[in-house]
């Protein structure tokens, strides 16, 4: 599919630098590729993740005669920075995808470099490629048309919606996946779909629309709503007011604990330089957001916001870290409280609360029930000094 859909000729060059255990470069810089014949160079290892790829990656395109690339956003900011020192006439276009593209990546990578950026769309369990965009029609704000042999439908529940409206994305195709290998019995593999595949149509966990075209367009991850008070909150509503921002690089906003409305916004930003504060970004984000639930009730700066090993946005450390303010905050008056941690590792976060010891069961409840509030996974320990 991917390999037939290509707008490159034979002698074209492909160039692979994302980690080989990620299914887009296994399927889409790779294996599509060789398929056609096409030279493919891979950039090493590291790839992306190695800064010194970047101080001569024009070059590299430039040697190799390069025509194409797939990576994550974060690496086109990277490359917007980085100066134009050779001729890379030969890159055709440029492929992102795995996360949302801000519009400012994309017009600061195609204005400095002259490369049209094309979004594309999948997941591991579709084997990547799903959606992707073509050079012969841009649709701003859209990750593509499906590919052949691929159905998407959306859904609010199990009731399709029409177009224009937001619902949960469902693909389905002969590259879904058929569920999760869970064991062995006498018959082979035993599969199970773990609800997320029903009648071959598989949940991809995300939202979004189809226009009048048949283009989706994302809006978010069904996960990462925000639920202030029963009220849905679409964090890039937030992300969006804050990149309008001079000074901001860089935004994700997650739900932050909170004992009456469950969550409220909360978001980490990254910046270009350090001429504006924190409660600068907080007014700027209210005042631009689209309704005033979603007014962010704290906006943090960090030197960079977490990303899984391919790049992709990581919510849940900084919904751990949001969570790890707030307790500490609430317990910040009771003297046996040490420390206030919370862990993002097991898929969902949890606090731990660390009481110098010998802490009284009276200070152990007033704890729980603080804590309680929040309905937060919570473990409380005592240490004595000293103690590793």
């Amino acid at each position: 599919m991917s390999a037939a859909n290509s707008v490159l000729d034979e002698d074209s060059v492909v160039l692979a630098a994302l980690p080989l255990f990620h299914v887009n470069v296994l399927v889409v810089t790779l294996l599509a590729p060789l398929l056609r014949g096409q030279q493919v160079v891979w950039a090493g290892p590291a790839g992306y993740r190695d800064p010194a790829l970047y101080t001569d990656f024009w070059r590299i395109v430039e040697h190799y005669r390069i025509a194409t690339m797939s990576a994550v956003p974060t690496v086109y900011s990277v490359l917007t920075t980085c100066p134009v020192d050779a001729d890379i006439s030969s890159m055709r276009c440029a492929m992102v995808g795995a996360s949302a593209l801000p519009e400012g990546v994309r017009t600061g990578f195609e204005t400095a470099t002259g490369i049209p950026l094309l979004e594309g769309y999948g997941l591991t369990e579709a084997t990547c490629a799903g959606v992707r965009g073509f050079l012969g029609v841009r649709r701003p704000g859209s990750v593509g048309r499906r590919l052949p042999y691929q159905d998407i439908r959306i859904v609010d529940g199990e009731r399709d919606v029409p177009a224009g409206s937001v619902g949960s994305v469902l693909i389905s195709g002969p590259t879904v996946f058929p569920g999760h290998v869970e064991g062995r019995d006498d018959d082979g593999h035993r599969i199970s779909s773990q609800g997320k595949v029903v009648d071959g149509w598989l949940d991809t966990g995300d939202l979004g629309y189809l226009d009048e075209y048949g283009f989706l367009h994302l809006t978010g991850r069904a996960k990462d709503l925000i639920v202030r008070g029963g009220h849905n909150i679409d964090p890039r509503v937030i992300e969006d007011a804050l990149l309008a921002h001079r000074a901001v690089t860089g935004a994700q906003a997650v739900g932050q604990p909170d004992g009456r409305a469950g969550e409220v916004p909360a978001a980490y930003v990254t910046l270009c330089d350090g001429t504006v504060g924190e409660d600068d970004l907080r007014a700027w984000a209210a005042a631009h957001v689209s309704e005033a639930a979603a007014a962010p009730k704290a906006v943090r700066v960090l030197d960079a916001l977490p990303v899984t090993a391919v790049g992709k946005p990581y919510k849940l450390a900084l919904r751990a870290d949001a969570t790890r303010r707030v307790l500490t905050e609430v317990l910040g008056d009771i003297e046996d409280v040490t420390e206030v941690s919370a862990d993002a590792e097991s898929g969902a976060v949890t606090v731990t609360v660390t009481l110098r010891a010998p802490a009284g069961a009276g200070v152990m409840a007033e704890v729980e029930r603080r804590v309680g509030h929040f309905a937060v996974p919570c473990r409380i320990v005592t240490r004595h000094r000293g103690d590793d």
